[in-house]
């Protein structure tokens, strides 16, 4: 081989390793990343002195090394680090070099080796390893050595395989959580998000743009959490956002939701959807913490039939909704159960989980039947975590891609003559720099030698090895390091008791709708797998749900009165019941309860009295409830509100109401009362009437004196003495107060 031809003299060679981490390289491109014959292939990368002394006489060399045999190998050959006598390819040599006359410390030199494939001496198909590596000398030594290395993969199938391998790649769509249960107080209802942060994803260069962007283009199977489209659909609109301080303000990003929404679209016309349940529950703590909070499971079908309908409305595509992805893939009897429980047959399954424990030699096809009408698709856990970490370093990056195209060529390899299906199934939430390098790496199969794409329907369908494992694996085989991540089983008390309060509370409204939606899709959000390792403000967010919902459902409430005076045998009392929420209330009863029913009866005699309540949006209504008082005194009265079937609606009203009984005696006082006012009545007619008698008669008299002074000897009668009298007034009731009669 030409990777032969030159080699390094003995004594350096020996030597080599003792300075073999003084220089850092790095690959930052390899182009192409798979390439055919009469390509020349191109490395650029960086050489970074991080000695102490200064490098001089450096040269930047290829290595070529034997072709690795299979997966396993790659999976040594990537664990390498340093430089390793007899172990590493030698140098290319001359024309293939670059070389530095100075390095300083600390100080980088970028470097470009440019090879003719046909230079590589390359032999069959399969992966070989490149390495380039910077020799040179530091202050002291006597002669050259290998101060620093670093290795890759080169995928080398100059021509199509016989039996292509199906690939399936899923693309996710899946962000935290954004929009919190609060909306405005206005008719519209606008949403409120704890946060900004989405607008930077959607935006030119965030995340969720590069996943569309870079999506759009690629042969892959979109998967997507409704939650996320509809979050962005609410943010179309007006919107408002929470502050550090607790207050709100008007978002402005409606503009880049907009562009975001349009683009997804277009993309995902024609293409395969799946559409995870609404706000991607976490199916591994709902079955290892949640099942045992009654009510906890009956949440998942209402998220995948809304997941359905989310999708289909927004983006105007009908997506298979039959697919479970449990955190990382990890399965066991319980999380299958669950995960079947909203109606899946098809669990996204990995194969570091569901490992092969038969004589299966190769990488077996990803569907496998493992009872009850359920298929495990089963993703390649090699190719699936080809993307973890940072890669937003353009060596890292480049790194991840030669290893994926590696791993995926290496499998095609294993069973040449049997076709399989392959799924990978990367990250939930890819950033960008890993979206980037994951299209990079698709592409790089894009001339379909030894891959053709297979959507994830197509991938579940496939006929499966009928020697791969179907056995899944046992509870106690459950990864430690994922439990410990899982949601708490508080999430799902809180859960429980936010439930009940909304369905105590929906069976009031006149629109319950406008209340149901939002807090229903809050609660979905609550057990969304983004939560896991967010302990405090996982909590801080249920308890924000629960806290908002319990203030509207004071919104409709009893107002306190204070005491109250009964005057007379019978009179009424008003209870006002306020609404202040912006939808009428109906269904709702109003009790009122007397604590002494000897001295004050409600309704013909009642101990309770209750009456129907239907109140306008925002207005009040006075109840008014008759009673009857027997006796003097103050009685307590309970007010209290219930739903049409017999629930506790808000708390008590208490007040007092004192009640004045009529005795015998009081009647006979007021019946003297009366007899006197009846009695001076008819004193002052008669004294009316003498008096109009006397005026007649002074009349009569007048005439008679002019008479006698015509003639004499008449004589004087005088007039009665006796005064009016006006009669005395008296209040027949008494002092006191009348209220609310």
């Amino acid at each position: 081989m030409l990777a032969g031809l030159l080699s390094l003299p003995a004594a350096p060679v020996a030597a080599a390793a003792s300075g073999a981490d003084t220089v850092d390289v790095a690959l930052n491109s390899l182009s192409p990343s798979a390439p055919v014959k009469d390509d020349t292939l191109t490395i650029s990368g960086t050489v970074t002195n991080k000695g102490k002394d200064a490098v001089t006489d450096a040269e930047v060399e290829l290595r070529v090394g034997p072709r690795l045999p299979g997966r396993p190998g790659i999976d040594e050959a990537a664990k390498a680090t340093g430089y390793t006598p007899g172990s590493d390819a030698k140098a290319l040599g001359s024309p293939y070099r670059v070389t530095i006359d100075r390095l300083a410390t600390g100080i980088s030199e970028d470097f470009t080796l440019t090879v003719p494939v046909d230079k590589l001496d390359l032999d069959s198909a399969g992966v070989y390893q490149l390495g380039v590596s910077l020799t040179g000398r530091t202050a002291g030594d006597t002669y050259d050595q290998v101060l620093g290395i670093e290795r890759t993969f080169l995928p080398w199938q100059p021509e199509p395989a016989g039996k292509r391998t199906q690939l399936t790649f899923l693309w996710p769509l899946i962000s935290t959580t954004h929009l919190s249960a609060e909306t405005g107080s206005d008719e519209q209802q606008t949403p409120v998000f704890e946060n900004d942060a989405l607008a930077a994803e959607l935006a030119a260069g965030g995340r969720l743009e590069q996943l569309v962007s870079l999506g759009s283009r690629l042969p892959i199977t979109w998967v997507i959490d409704p939650d996320l489209l509809a979050t962005v659909d609410a943010m179309t609109r007006s919107y408002e956002v929470r502050t550090e301080t607790g207050d709100t303000v008007p978002g402005r990003n409606q503009a880049v939701a907009k562009r975001w929404l349009s683009s997804l679209e277009k993309a995902v016309q024609d293409r395969p959807v799946v559409a995870l349940p609404f706000a991607d529950p976490d199916l591994a703590s709902l079955a290892h913490r949640g099942k045992d909070v009654s009510g906890s499971l009956s949440h998942l079908q209402p998220a995948t039939a809304v997941a359905e309908t989310t999708v289909e409305t927004i983006l105007h595509v009908k997506p298979s909704t039959d697919f479970a992805w449990p955190v990382e893939g990890a399965i066991d009897p319980s999380i299958v159960d669950v995960a079947t429980s909203a109606g899946a047959h098809n669990i996204i399954a990995r194969s570091d989980s569901l490992k092969e424990t038969g004589s299966v030699s190769y990488t077996p096809s990803a569907a496998r039947p493992i009872g009850g009408g359920t298929t495990a698709v089963v993703a390649d856990a090699r190719l699936s975590k080809a993307f973890y970490g940072d890669l937003s370093k353009a060596g890292a990056s480049t790194r991840a891609i030669q290893q994926f195209l590696a791993q995926s060529l290496a499998l095609t390899h294993q069973a040449p003559n049997a076709q399989r299906s392959i799924v990978v199934a990367p990250q939930r939430m890819p950033t960008a720099g890993q979206a980037q390098t994951m299209a990079k790496a698709i592409q790089g199969l894009a001339d379909q030698r030894w891959t053709q794409p297979l959507d994830l329907i197509g991938a579940s369908e496939a006929r499966p090895d009928p020697d791969a494992t179907t056995r899944v694996p046992a509870a106690s085989q459950y990864p430690k390091n994922l439990r410990a991540r899982e949601l708490p089983v508080q999430t799902f008390q809180d859960i429980k008791s936010t439930q009940e309060t909304l369905d105590n509370f929906k069976v009031i409204l006149t629109s319950p709708d406008r209340v149901v939606t939002p807090f229903g899709n809050a609660i979905n959000r609550e057990m969304s797998t983004s939560w896991r390792g967010k302990a405090g403000v996982a909590a801080q967010y249920r308890n924000g749900v629960q806290s908002y919902l319990k203030d509207l459902t004071t919104e409709v409430r009893l107002i306190q009165k204070s005491a109250l005076t009964l005057s007379g045998r019978s009179a009424t009392i008003p209870v006002t019941v306020q609404n202040k929420l912006v939808q009428g209330v109906d269904n709702l009863v109003l009790r009122l309860k007397s604590s002494n029913p000897t001295r004050l009866k409600l309704d013909d005699g009642s101990v309770v009295a209750e009456q129907p309540i239907k109140i306008d949006g925002g207005h009040s209504q006075s109840v008014k409830f008759a009673a009857d008082a027997n006796a003097n005194g103050p009685v307590q009265v309970t007010a209290q509100l219930y739903t049409e079937d017999g629930k506790l609606y808000g708390g008590p009203m208490t007040f007092t109401v004192k009640a004045s009984e009529i005795t015998p005696t009081v009647m006979l006082v007021i019946a003297g009362g009366v007899l006197l006012l009846v009695l001076a009545g008819v004193r002052m007619y008669t004294q009316r009437k003498r008096a109009a008698a006397r005026d007649a008669a002074a009349a009569g008299e007048a005439g008679d004196e002019s008479r006698e002074r015509a003639v004499p000897g008449a004589s004087e009668q005088p007039s009665d003495p006796t005064p009016d009298t006006a009669p005395e007034s008296a209040d027949p009731s008494g002092a006191g107060e009348k209220v609310d009669r």
